[in-house]
């Protein structure tokens, strides 16, 4: 059986607004900001766990310079720096695949560094996230 993951399939909105012209190479990136549970072992080698509550974190985006998506992501990061008003949902699922990863309350953590060269650079906008919901999957088979 062979699998096939299509990074064209991998759709992401943030506050209802496609965002498109990724970079090449990882372009999206999804983590939780602390691990589930916390593991303590006693000097006796007792072990408990703590269970974290804490669902937020953090989605990491990678454009190409040339991406109208850097407007899209620069005016929410300005809206929400001019008037507090910059928290949005934001979605991403793979179409070729099962995995989703949802956050309700999501905003741009700051403007995106730039750099100018020769060759087309990348901007990377990192999306900090009160929620975010993720369910990591694998993709279809392909027919």
């Amino acid at each position: 059986m062979v699998t096939t993951f299509d990074p064209k399939l991998v759709v992401i909105t943030v506050g209802g607004t496609p965002i498109s012209g990724f970079a090449d190479g990882t372009f999206i990136r999804v983590e939780r900001e602390t691990d589930t549970f916390t593991k303590v072992v006693g000097a006796d080698g007792f072990v408990s766990r703590a269970k974290s509550n804490n669902k937020s974190g953090s989605i990491t985006i990678t454009l190409a310079q040339t991406s109208n998506s850097n407007s899209v992501l620069n005016a929410l990061s300005t809206a929400d720096e001019l008037s507090n008003n910059g928290v949005v949902p934001c979605m991403i699922k793979d179409l070729s695949g099962t995995s989703t990863y949802f956050s309700s309350s999501a905003w741009v953590r700051k403007p995106s560094n730039a750099e100018f060269g020769k060759e087309i650079s990348n901007r990377e906008w990192v999306l900090d996230c009160a929620d975010i919901s993720m369910k990591t999957e694998g993709n279809f088979p392909s027919l």
